[in-house]
Formats: structure tokens, sequence, C-alpha cells
């Protein structure tokens, strides 16, 4: 079965809940939330990343290998293009088991796999890229505009994700008055996992985030997506607000 992530899905809510209440200093809440994430889990998915969340909140160290290694077990489930991201941070925490837990034999072989498992992203799209600005099919989306994060930031790159509702929800955030867009895009160059979201909040990339330092070219335009309303904008929006992290530009 193919899954796709979904900020929305209930168990990936959970973990976020979680996420929240580390940033609080609220740690017991914290893993009382992915534990109740892993008991609702339903598919490979959910317990892959309901299992991840409390390996890391684990202090004993046999602990914190068994979970990571359900991570990895239910990660090896999921036939999804993303989940290819998520394999050298599970081996390279599984490795830091081993290697504290001084089995410095499995401690090499999980940290080998997690090197083999660093390459370059393999994703074929369809890619979008999520706006408010009014383009046509054929113009190219270059680097060097500005950050709708960070106020006077020139990006260096343009980017562009492959799950359709995760351009939308940068069409939402962009500046500007004008009408919502996703313009399906091809890549013209090179392009590399946005390394402002991978192995963040998230193990690996899961929202098959990318960037290019070369343009895309819009080859056509999406008009059907799950938008979000002006409640959740507006808690995006604070979101990223509070958001104190600096941009990988």
């Amino acid at each position: 079965m193919k899954i796709q992530f979904d900020p929305n899905n209930n168990i990936v809510r959970l973990c976020m809940i979680g996420m929240g209440m580390e940033d609080s200093g609220k740690l017991k809440e914290a893993g009382e939330s992915f534990q109740k994430a892993w008991s609702e889990a339903t598919n490979d998915f959910e317990r892959f990343i309901s299992a991840y969340y409390i390996a890391r909140r684990q202090l004993d160290r046999f602990e914190k290998l068994k979970w990571f290694e359900t991570s990895l077990q239910f990660a090896l489930k999921w036939n999804d293009e993303s989940v290819k991201s998520v394999f050298p941070a599970l081996y390279r925490n599984i490795a830091k088991c081993y290697e504290d837990m001084g089995n410095l034999d499995k401690a090499k072989m999980n940290d080998q796999q997690s090197k083999l498992h660093e390459v370059p992203p393999t994703d074929k799209g369809p890619f979008y890229h999520g706006t408010k600005a009014d383009l046509q099919v054929g113009d190219l989306l270059t680097p060097g505009g500005e950050s709708n994060y960070k106020p006077e930031l020139k990006m260096n790159h343009i980017y562009f994700t492959a799950l359709l509702n995760g351009a939308g929800l940068a069409a939402s955030l962009a500046k500007g008055d004008g009408r919502e867009r996703i313009y399906i895009v091809e890549p013209t160059g090179e392009y590399e996992n946005d390394p402002n979201v991978t192995d963040k909040k998230f193990p690996g990339n899961l929202t098959r985030s990318y960037r290019s330092s070369e343009p895309l070219k819009i080859v056509g335009e999406e008009t059907e997506w799950l938008k979000q309303t002006p409640e959740q904008v507006r808690k995006w929006r604070e979101k990223l607000a509070n958001n104190k992290g600096e941009i990988i530009n």
C-alpha cells in the first residue's frame, strides 16, 4: 500500500503535538503523546513514525535500540519515494545505540548502511511549486526571490515538492495578493533534498521537499487540492513567526 506524508493525519498530528511539548520542556506529556500515536497507528507509515519518536524519548539504551529497530522494520515495509530519505537517520541512530552498548561490530555495520543510503534524491515527481504569482506554461521559476518566511532574505535556490498538498500550503503562505496557484514544474538541473526540513522535525525528507540552484520550468497547473482554512493559515504563520532557526540558504 502506497502511503504519503500528510500533516493532517491524526498520528502525524499527535507526533507534532509531542514535539511541541518537547520544545516547551514537557517531556512526560511528550512521551505520552508519542505512545498514544503508537497505540492508534493503523498502517506501516504510522507505526514507523510513532516508533521513531518513542525511541527518541527513551533513556534506557536497550529500549532506545528496540524502538529504533521497530521503526526501521516498518519503514522497510512502507512503499513510497520519501521512505528512502529516512534510512540514513534510522541506521545512524541504531549504530549509535550499538556503540553505546559496546557492540562495535554492529555499530560499524549500521553506520555503513547509513552511508550507503546517503544518495542524491531519485524522486521523479511530478513536482509542484506553490505561489501567488500569475505565471504561464513555459515560464521559468528562478532562484533569487525574497523568502516567504524571512524578510529581506534573497533565496539562492528555488524550492518545490512532490506532494500536491505541500505545494498548496506553500501557496497559502506565499506573499502577494493574488490567488493561490500550484504550478507543475520540471527541474532544468540537479536538485537536492531541502536541508531546512530534512532530518529536522521529521526523520529524512518525508515531505518530499527539494531545491535547486537551476530554474524550474512550468509545464502545467493544478487546480484541485486540499486548501488550508484561514484558521489553519493563521496557525502556520504563527508557528513560522515563532521559529528562531536559521534558513539554510
